[in-house]
């Protein structure tokens, strides 16, 4: 369309016009056209293009909480519920601040729609049996929960990959873990996720 236009604007100058005085208008228009053109430039109108955001821990855990009530409406009737911390898939025994965190953002959800969540602190949740492979409660878990009478654990694991850490988060039934509820989240690996892996850990 450019291209018409600009060989159009030349015949009208060469043809009405002196030629001296054509060759400026001509000019002129050129420059005229030039800059239409240019505005039609994909990307050109950098309003129309808002940067980005990331989105952060409390966004996804909060969705994911959503998500598995909503999946699983039954899973409130096993209140009250405890939350055990978040562990490293790759080491059961070892947490981090974002293991803590993640927990406590997804029983603050969780609680948000209907779940009653009572206040524990639970540092070990959960060990791997060697012989079958299989994800337990471990003992002092089951005590607990015995002791302020609660019906269902939310429990968790992550792993670092490249680009994200991936979250997997279930809700299981206390008296023989079976699971309730489950909703899995990635969270981007930058700076501040870096830091979170890397602080407090045990």
């Amino acid at each position: 369309m450019f291209t018409t236009t600009f060989c159009f604007f030349r015949s009208l100058c060469l043809t009405f016009l002196p030629s001296r005085r054509g060759s400026r208008i001509m000019a002129g228009g050129i420059a005229l056209l030039a800059l239409s053109g240019c505005s039609l430039l994909p990307g050109a109108n950098s309003t129309d293009q808002a940067p980005q955001e990331e989105t952060d821990l409390p966004t996804l855990a909060h969705a994911a909480a959503e998500r598995m009530v909503t999946d699983n409406p039954d899973m409130t009737r096993y209140s009250p519920m405890i939350a055990a911390t978040f562990v490293s898939i790759d080491n059961l025994s070892q947490s981090s601040t974002l293991g803590r965190i993640s927990s406590e953002l997804m029983a603050s959800s969780l609680a948000r729609h209907g779940m009653q969540v009572r206040e524990v602190k639970l540092r070990d949740s959960m060990f791997i049996e060697e012989e079958v492979g299989e994800l337990m409660l471990s003992r002092q878990v089951q005590r607990l929960s015995a002791q302020h009478d609660a019906r269902s654990i939310l429990m968790g694991t992550y792993a670092q990959g490249q680009d994200y850490v991936y979250v997997s988060t279930r809700v299981v039934r206390a008296g023989d873990a079976m699971v309730l509820g489950s909703a899995d989240f990635k969270l981007p690996l930058n700076n501040n996720t870096r830091s979170m892996l890397s602080a407090g850990g045990w």
